[in-house]
């Protein structure tokens, strides 16, 4: 899959984020998203582990729309749920994990496109609570048009073997 590169202008990464992050959080977030039913089910790809920035991308399927043809506001948000729970897994332990607790997400215009890129990125990080903010963009020719922004907030879990990765 062709990894889209977005201007730097888009995103909203805080750049005072400081926290190191464990030398092997590209593979276990890998793992993890390896495992995801849902992101398997409608074609996405891990295209982009970055500290505090993750991407996903997935084409255009006919599956993925409702009535009017359009990419589907429940693959959106779920694709842009996945990619904010990853940014804010790569601020974390490896002995913890991540669930996400709120989310509010905007539709700004039609998911029309060959491709669609969600990229989340930490806006807050937190040893409890971490605030992270996606955008959901389309691709087709011509520049990628920014179709929805989320922000959410992700639950840092400890202690409970059933979460973990």
């Amino acid at each position: 899959m062709a990894h889209v590169t977005l201007l730097a202008s888009v995103s909203v990464r805080n750049v005072f984020m400081t926290t190191i992050p464990p030398p092997d959080f590209r593979e276990r977030i890998q793992t993890s998203f390896a495992k995801q039913g849902a992101m398997r089910l409608i074609g996405a790809e891990l295209t982009r582990v970055a500290h505090g920035t993750v991407e996903i991308e997935c084409a255009f399927d006919e599956k993925l729309t409702q009535q009017h043809g359009i990419l589907h506001a429940g693959v959106i948000s779920a694709a842009l749920d996945s990619a904010c729970g990853y940014a804010a897994y790569t601020v974390i332990d490896p002995d913890v994990s991540i669930l996400t607790i709120e989310f509010k997400v905007n539709l700004m215009s039609p998911g029309r496109g060959e491709r669609f890129l969600f990229r989340g990125d930490v806006t807050k990080p937190g040893s409890t609570i971490i605030v992270a903010d996606g955008r959901a963009y389309a691709i087709s020719d011509g520049p990628a048009k920014l179709i929805a922004s989320m922000t959410g907030t992700m639950m840092v879990v400890r202690g409970r073997e059933e979460i973990a990765g």
